[in-house]
């Protein structure tokens, strides 16, 4: 049974897990994102792979999704708008310290997949993931290929401009979609409301023990889950952009199914109801053609170590620098393979 290792690098937390073929997880490491040190995330990796290989010693490859653009060779983080990488050469630094075969990977490209191969979206043939945590991440799987782009960095719907000179965005910009529909949005409403000393926020703060400037969009979410008012309207403006912003993929991409995943999915239909309104309401054409479907992820906060781990996997059969430009193949080529062989055998006959 070949066994991997994924690492999944967020913004607050770095998790990892053994992976087996089937996707199971076997073993579990959870550590808070120490700073935005590249060295100090890197330190991190390192100390969660050397402890996962003491009880597992017999994986054979690692995988890491890494918030952030990693380039087609998927060795170099060339920006991440939540983490200090610019041009950061992390799979050759990596490589340096783990004597392993080492795949990088954009954290949302794992997670989806591991949707895809193991979740609930397996038979999607055009699938869009959406990974809600401190921003929002993406994914986009052709016919069981994920499609990364000409430079590895398909997938960014969360820098999508939205409201043109809006909230200022880490990536630089003004009006991102995911200053209005993730974790980081809802904590920053929350704080605001509270500060303002807002009655409003009253069962928030006395629910989540916090002070009114550490509010965050996990603590809205437990508020909202508890049955706080002021927390499921809060959700339910997220849904509402989250909503919006899916019709506007839809016009691109047309797609079969959306998945939804991240932290902020933990709220489950408080998110997902609000959110299918939107989208029905706000998709082009909408009455004159068949809407995609919403899924809420199956694997949440796991997505990302299972996938970055079955990537990994898959690796050591196809590396990087032999796929197809834009595609990790997966069973696409499989497929085409197949195609192709039953196509000559009835020419045969």
């Amino acid at each position: 049974m070949a066994l991997s290792i994924g690492v999944d690098i967020g913004g607050t937390k770095v998790s990892a897990g053994v992976v087996d073929e089937s996707g199971a997880i076997l073993a579990r490491h959870l550590t808070p994102t120490p700073s935005h040190s590249p060295r100090a995330v890197e330190d991190t990796i390192v100390a969660a792979v050397e402890q996962l290989r003491v009880s597992h010693p017999e994986v054979a490859s690692v995988g890491i999704g890494a918030a952030g653009w990693v380039d087609t060779d998927q060795a170099t983080v060339r920006f991440s708008p939540h983490l200090a990488w610019r041009e950061e050469p992390l799979q050759a630094r990596l490589s340096r310290r783990i004597d392993l075969p080492l795949l990088i990977d954009n954290d949302a490209n794992a997670a989806t997949w591991a949707e895809y191969r193991f979740g609930a979206v397996a038979d999607a043939q055009v699938l869009v993931g959406i990974t809600l945590g401190t921003g929002i991440g993406g994914a986009f799987v052709i016919d069981g290929r994920l499609f990364r782009g000409t430079y590895g960095m398909a997938g960014e719907w969360g820098h999508m401009i939205t409201v043109p000179d809006g909230h200022r965005c880490p990536c630089g910009n003004r009006g991102c979609w995911e200053q209005y529909a993730s974790g980081n949005a809802l904590g920053r409403d929350a704080r605001e409301l509270a500060s303002a000393r807002s009655p409003q926020a009253q069962g928030i703060l006395e629910l989540t023990g916090r002070e009114p400037d550490q509010l965050t969009g996990a603590d809205v979410t437990r508020a909202a889950l508890a049955g706080d008012a002021t927390a499921i309207e809060m959700i339910g403006e997220v849904g509402t952009w989250l909503g919006r912003g899916i019709a506007n993929l839809a016009a691109g991409l047309d797609p079969d199914a959306f998945v939804i995943g991240g932290g902020l999915s933990n709220a489950g239909d408080l998110l997902l109801a609000p959110a299918q309104q939107a989208f029905q309401r706000t998709l082009t054409g909408r009455g004159f053609r068949t809407p995609a479907r919403l899924t809420l992820a199956r694997f949440r906060n796991e997505a990302g170590l299972l996938g970055a781990a079955d990537l990994a996997r898959h690796s050591l059969v196809e590396p990087p620098s032999e796929r197809r430009a834009g595609f990790w193949p997966g069973r696409g080529r499989l497929r085409s393979r197949l195609r192709r062989r039953l196509g000559g055998e009835r020419a045969a006959g």
